[in-house]
């Protein structure tokens, strides 16, 4: 089962995928925001990616703060995977990606990756921990409506 993950920004996108089996995951793109003429655009490109990629789950990070409660950004994303929803044949699930970030930018730092470089790559293995964390403990997922 190929599993896709989903590191959602307002400026920046970062995707993840497992292999066939779901075993191994690994960083796939960024899609930015402003490579697109407007928002509709970005979305239909996002969906055709998924499709490529001949994914059976979409897993999408959801910031929720420290205490597990929502926030703006919460919403904000709840909404994106609401539209991507829409936009995919393949179900849709959350995960909370507390530190997600954080962890991501430690991991490419102890990698050896500049800091220029960090920038660009650093959605992506966002992407990786939510996927990573997903496959650790996939009772854990979230319903996309609350």
């Amino acid at each position: 089962m190929k599993i896709l993950g989903i590191d959602y920004g307002l400026e920046r996108t970062g995707l993840a995928a497992t292999d066939a089996d779901a075993i191994l995951v690994y960083p796939l793109t960024t899609f930015r925001l402003a490579d697109y003429p407007d928002r509709k655009a970005f979305l239909a490109a996002l969906a055709a990616r998924i499709a490529q990629e001949d994914t059976q789950l979409v897993v999408i990070g959801l910031p929720l703060l420290a205490d597990g409660s929502e926030s703006m950004t919460t919403r904000q994303v709840r909404n994106f995977a609401a539209r991507i929803q829409r936009r995919v044949p393949c179900p849709c699930v959350l995960f909370n990606e507390y530190l997600s970030s954080e962890e991501a930018f430690q991991d490419l730092r102890s990698a050896g990756v500049s800091k220029k470089r960090v920038k660009s790559v650093l959605d992506q293995q966002a992407a990786v921990r939510i996927l990573e964390s997903y496959l650790n403990n996939p009772s854990l997922a979230l319903p996309l409506h609350a």
